[in-house]
């Protein structure tokens, strides 16, 4: 009999975890998919790493050998060139310690007032790692470039996506929608950069 092919997520976002969850789908891959939130007594993350790729690792490796099965870990945010690449792995809490995504979005706009479009460039970045009980497997990064609005626009997604424009498009992730979103963004990027992997995790650990 075949053992169900199974993969956590490391994150208690819900939003987040629908989003990859939905991503994942489109792969096909035939593969139960968990949060964290279907566990108790989880060891502590702390996401201390200086880059995205660092926190994405560090999630995927402790959740893989609590578990003991193969997870995903992820880490994402907005880079914004007039702010040197801010505000970067604190996107989540760039108002502070609470994630809050109004205050967020509003202290970002406080921030670029008075700047034309041309000088809001920024950069949606998404870093994911894959870990089973015996340590990191693979770790990919995805990018998405695009120009931060005047003011919040859209009702889908989360994070900085009221503010966040897609020339292409001139509408912000919010006003997209999750058909256009998932098939350009800097998570679809990451994610299909592991796919193979976890194709091929599967068919030789089934």
């Amino acid at each position: 009999m075949e053992k169900t092919k199974e993969l956590i997520i490391a994150t208690k976002n819900k939003k987040k975890f629908k989003e990859i969850k939905e991503i994942l789908k489109n792969f096909n891959l035939k593969i139960k998919i968990k949060s964290l939130l279907d566990y108790q007594n989880l060891p502590k993350i702390i996401e201390d790493g200086k880059s995205f790729k660092e926190n994405a690792i560090k999630k995927a490796i402790k959740i893989a050998k609590f578990t003991r099965k193969l997870t995903l870990g992820e880490d994402s945010g907005i880079e914004v060139e007039a702010l040197s690449g801010k505000p970067g792995v604190y996107s989540a809490r760039f108002a502070g310690k609470n994630k809050d995504d109004l205050k967020n979005n509003l202290k970002l706009l406080k921030l670029l007032e008075g700047l034309p479009l041309k000088k809001r460039k920024a950069c949606y970045v998404c870093a994911v790692a894959l870990a089973d009980k015996n340590g990191l497997i693979s770790a990919k990064e995805g990018k998405c470039f695009g120009l931060i609005g005047f003011k919040m626009q859209g009702k889908y997604g989360f994070g900085y996506d009221p503010l966040f424009i897609i020339p292409k498009y001139k509408k912000t992730f919010a006003q997209l929608g999750p058909k256009i979103k998932h098939k350009i963004s800097h998570r679809f990027r990451a994610l299909k950069k592991i796919e193979k992997t976890l194709r091929d995790y599967f068919i030789i650990n089934n």
